[in-house]
């Protein structure tokens, strides 16, 4: 899944229209850099050359970097792709309309996870505990709003859409949008595959149900002094609870990644035509922990004797459900 929310999570802020980015080159190993935070860096990856690829060995040397990436630090900035600025644009006149609109629209189901959810109702952590959570969340809740879209043809659940007098071609820039993260996030976890020593297609038959969740977030302004008090933050320190994280940053960002290594925060920058691509809880479950799902303020390839499973069988519907209803008031 994405988040888009339980294979890919889609976090939508703004995008950019893309441009040429050149790759970066370093004297050091990645591994070697991420071991101290003046050198730290999340690798910048361009996704196109493996799309691109007319050899298994120019499509491995990519998928390596990407591996190599989610095992260090758990996130990389991938370039080559072209998201429309259009989605942009509905998605901030979403959050424009009159908070009465948007309340008709609540995110209401963790099985469902669709829907609006007002400032304050959510509250992200590492805990899974829902006490402990609805204490912290009392104390200082996440001072943003989002809306959940899943896919239209849920044969359970509906997506709650506004009307198209309020936001018109919202619902079909969303849902298309939504095809082409599905599209990204298959041609990543095929790299993925392939840098674990899988076949290409590993993943292809545990993902094309395209259960991802598309998450449009907004931070509403908000005093400094607010945001300095104990817990405090436009979004608390959390792991994501998927497999692929997709993430588009606007200009201002603000996202800040923790160097595993260091246990210390970093900013992760925005750069323009990037997207942003974490790993999340199910694939580090997956990977036996190989893959790391880093804080944000079991394969077969992956177990050995040496390196037993260090979880039990449990289904995508459990742990995100589970984490979900815990996570909202």
């Amino acid at each position: 899944m994405l988040v888009l929310r339980p294979f890919i999570r889609q976090v939508v802020f703004r995008a950019a229209r893309p441009h040429f980015i050149a790759t970066p080159r370093y004297s050091s190993t990645l591994a070697e850099d991420v071991r101290s935070d003046s050198t730290f860096r999340i690798p910048l990856i361009d996704f196109a050359a493996y799309k691109q690829a007319t050899s298994l060995a120019d499509k491995r040397r990519i998928a390596d970097d990407i591996v190599n990436g989610f095992k260090e630090v758990g996130f990389v900035y991938l370039t080559g792709h072209v998201i429309e600025p259009e989605t942009v644009n509905h998605s901030a006149e979403f959050f424009r309309l009159p908070e009465e609109t948007k309340a008709r629209l609540a995110w209401d189901d963790p099985k469902a996870n669709r829907g609006y959810v007002q400032v304050g109702r959510e509250r992200v952590t590492t805990s899974m505990d829902a006490a402990e959570i609805a204490v912290l969340r009392a104390k200082a809740p996440d001072t943003k709003e989002s809306m959940e879209i899943g896919r239209e043809n849920h044969p359970t659940f509906s997506n709650k859409w506004p009307q198209e007098t309020e936001v018109p071609r919202f619902k079909k820039t969303m849902l298309h949008f939504f095809q082409t993260c599905h599209e990204v996030h298959t041609m990543v976890m095929k790299s993925i595959a392939l840098g674990l020593d899988l076949p290409e297609d590993f993943f292809d038959n545990k993902i094309d149900r395209q259960d991802h969740s598309l998450r449009l977030l907004s931070y509403p302004p908000i005093r400094t002094s607010l945001l300095l008090g104990d817990g405090q933050a436009r979004a608390a320190s959390h792991t994501d609870y998927g497999t692929l994280i997709l993430l588009f940053q606007d200009s201002i960002g603000g996202l800040e990644v923790q160097n595993p290594h260091t246990k210390h925060y970093q900013p992760a920058s925005p750069i323009p035509g990037t997207i942003v691509v974490n790993a999340g809880d199910l694939l580090a479950r997956w990977s036996n922990d190989v893959l790391r799902s880093t804080l944000h303020r079991s394969l077969p390839t992956c177990t050995s004797t040496s390196n037993p499973s260090r979880y039990p069988p449990l289904t995508m519907e459990q742990y995100i459900v589970g984490r979900l209803a815990a996570t909202y008031s």
